[in-house]
């Protein structure tokens, strides 16, 4: 089991205690994360994600898919058969899940679909236009001078 000590960064760095938890939180629970339902997660582009789990034998209904406080949670609950069936070999799991994905910030499901027992959900990163970067303009002292005499010019004029 690895575990990282953080402590000596807390010496030189403000403000991202925040960022040391969930990577502390992270290592902890990619242990403890179950492999069921297999699944994965794709760069589509610089902005876009998708992940796609296999759900064989899942319908929609049986399924939901919710975000809250940057966390997808995907979870399967299919209804109990009432059949009682005799396998001589069972390879297909079919129990319940709950899987959850922690999201940067920024980064919202757009879409879901579910075709031939793979679900694809696609996600994409939303930079707010307040965070993304700006081209300032730069003025000489000599041009604030001259536009500084042209208003002035026009004002007695």
């Amino acid at each position: 089991m690895n575990t990282f000590d953080f402590s000596p960064l807390f010496r030189s760095a403000v403000g991202f205690d925040h960022l040391y938890s969930k990577l502390d939180h992270a290592t902890r629970t990619a242990q403890s994360q179950p492999s069921y339902p297999p699944y994965n997660i794709e760069l589509i582009d610089e902005d876009s994600y998708r992940i796609t789990m296999a759900l064989a034998g899942f319908d929609e209904s049986d399924l939901n898919i919710q975000t809250e406080n940057n966390v997808l949670t995907i979870t399967g609950e299919q209804a109990a058969q009432e059949d009682e069936r005799q396998f001589l070999h069972r390879g297909i799991a079919a129990r319940n899940f709950e899987h959850r994905f922690q999201l940067a910030e920024h980064v919202k499901v757009t879409g879901a679909n579910l075709i031939n027992g793979l679900l694809n959900i696609e996600l994409v990163r939303e930079i707010p236009e307040a965070m993304k970067a700006h081209t300032i303009s730069i003025s000489t002292s000599a041009n604030s001078s001259k536009n500084k005499l042209k208003d002035a010019s026009v004002k007695a004029a």
